[in-house]
């Protein structure tokens, strides 16, 4: 459950954390008029459940009032990564001079939360070498020396004070640990010239299994039924398939207008993995979460129904590193639901990019049947890109 970055930034705000000037609007003559009183270039951003809306063109920027309207009037009613935008977030812009990505997470390979820290930001973060890793725990509070040592590597040779970035980030992670998050992050964290740090941009994803306990939220920002829309015929046959075998997670779709079916996860990074895709120039067909060790046949099953839509052309299987999915099964399982639809696995497969446990069986069982399979030596971002060529060599 992906919060708007509106609402994520009322949250963020709420434990201490500065945030813009802003306000929620959903036609031009309200954002020309709160862009009037602010006085000030603003920055224009449609407030859809999904990440990448720069490069999607979903945040514009305006130095007038009369920007302001014109920005609006072409994000609202549009469709940024598949969703229909109907409100937009008129925001001051903020001059910088430091930025830092900042998150909380769970780490599928660690089986641990991490807080991820750069002076780089971008998809794949968690993989980029600049980025600062340290782990934390679920059941005991943060420690305050530990956002202080993390903020004292992050800034390492810096004039710049420790203590109010120590702050933030031991609310990030305080808010994480007591909300039952699976990502809490901010992209950027910007210094102000004046020295003021304040989050420009946030996310935030809640496990909505653990909805129940988050009453307040729920209440606070009418979250019960929010996106809830007729399942198509697609979405209802993958739900059934998943209950018939309570083997693994395989049946969470949500269908997309395009030729790419997708088979993607692995601790959280199924989202990264969607927006690369379209980052990429991909057309997904839909989106699918995969993990938990699912049987050949649940595996099978799924990639029949996936390749049954009319116009899919092409699959891509990516996660990120698992261990507690074999790779080998999945890899069963999917040319077993290739081979019983007719076609061959070497022309469906556009790439296939799991690195974790059994690693090389499941290599050898692809090979077999001249797919090429990769592990932790091709990126996230460059599986994507093979996804969109569509070709496998």
């Amino acid at each position: 459950m992906r919060l708007l970055e509106f609402e994520a930034k009322q949250l963020l705000s709420d434990v201490g954390i500065e945030v813009p000037r802003e306000a929620l609007v959903s036609s031009p003559a309200e954002a020309e008029a709160y862009a009037r009183g602010l006085g000030v270039p603003v920055v224009v951003k449609a407030q859809v459940p999904a990440g990448g809306r720069m490069k999607a063109g979903g945040v514009l920027f305006a130095s007038t009032p009369a920007d302001a309207a014109s920005a609006a009037r072409t994000l609202l009613g549009a469709t940024i990564r598949g969703y229909p935008v109907e409100q937009v977030a008129v925001q001051e812009r903020i001059e910088a001079a430091t930025a830092v990505y900042l998150a909380a997470t769970l780490d599928a390979a660690a089986r641990r939360a991490v807080v991820l820290a750069s002076l780089e930001g971008g998809i794949e973060i968690e993989t980029s070498a600049s980025v600062i890793r340290q782990v934390f725990s679920l059941r005991q509070p943060y420690p305050p020396f530990r956002a202080r040592e993390l903020a004292s590597r992050l800034l390492s040779g810096q004039a710049v004070p420790l203590a109010p970035l120590a702050q933030i980030i031991q609310a990030v992670v305080g808010w994480f640990q007591a909300h039952s998050a699976l990502l809490v992050e901010v992209n950027p964290l910007l210094l102000t010239r004046e020295g003021r740090w304040v989050a420009v941009d946030a996310h935030i994803e809640l496990d909505e299994d653990a909805a129940f306990r988050q009453r307040d939220l729920v209440a606070r920002f009418g979250l019960a039924g929010r996106g809830e829309r007729r399942r198509t015929l697609l979405e209802q046959r993958a739900a059934e398939i998943d209950g018939a075998d309570h083997r693994g997670v395989a049946g969470r779709v949500v269908e997309f207008d395009g030729d790419l079916a997708l088979l993607i996860g692995g601790g959280g990074a199924s989202l990264t993995i969607f927006d690369a895709v379209l980052d990429a120039g991909g057309k997904p067909a839909n989106y699918c979460e995969l993990g938990g060790n699912p049987s050949v046949w649940k595996v099978a099953e799924l990639t029949k129904l996936l390749l049954s839509k009319p116009g899919v052309t092409r699959l891509a299987v990516i996660m990120n590193v698992v261990n507690n999915t074999r790779v080998d099964l999945v890899a069963r399982g999917v040319i077993k639901g290739i081979l019983e639809t007719g076609r061959d696995p070497s022309h469906v497969i556009a790439v296939f990019r799991i690195p974790g446990s059994w690693e090389e069986e499941g290599m050898k069982i692809l090979r077999r049947y001249g797919v090429r399979a990769f592990g932790r030596e091709l990126s996230l971002n460059e599986a994507a890109e093979r996804a969109n060529e569509g070709g496998v060599t």
